[in-house]
């Protein structure tokens, strides 16, 4: 048996209580490059793909889950900036789904003992109900 580097689950594996964008979605920075001549620092790409890298920070909304655990970021791999669907609530935050959804283990050193964390990445976001979880696992 293989298992490949992204875990693929489903929207409501992750998000089972709902999630909801908190802000926009933009460029991730390319820190390890130098800032270009307009001051401006260049936007990251993914070594495999070439393809530019998006992030969005997404508010889990299970009320179980720990406190450093409710915001977690999301990124995409996109020419485009990804469109955020409409948020038809009153509220600030828009409720979406993930279509996608991949998981990357990793350790998290930055507390006071080792952790496994997420790292998240998702093909596309769209409003709640629009089929994100069909084909995944």
């Amino acid at each position: 048996m293989t298992i490949q580097k992204r875990i693929p689950l489903a929207h409501s594996a992750v998000f089972p209580s709902g999630a909801y964008l908190k802000g926009g979605i933009e460029p991730v920075l390319d820190f390890n490059s130098p800032i270009g001549p307009d001051g401006v620092r260049p936007q990251a790409v993914e070594k495999e793909s070439g393809l530019p890298l998006w992030q969005a920070t997404v508010l889990d909304a299970d009320p179980d889950a720990a406190k450093r655990d409710t915001a977690v970021t999301v990124k995409f791999l996109s020419k485009t900036q990804p469109v955020v669907p409409a948020n038809k609530t009153p509220f600030p935050w828009t409720p979406i789904e993930f279509a996608g959804l991949t998981a990357l283990p990793y350790i998290d050193e930055t507390g006071s003992r080792p952790r496994i964390a997420w790292s998240f990445r998702a093909d596309g976001i769209l409003a709640p109900g629009s089929a994100a979880d069909k084909g995944a696992a």
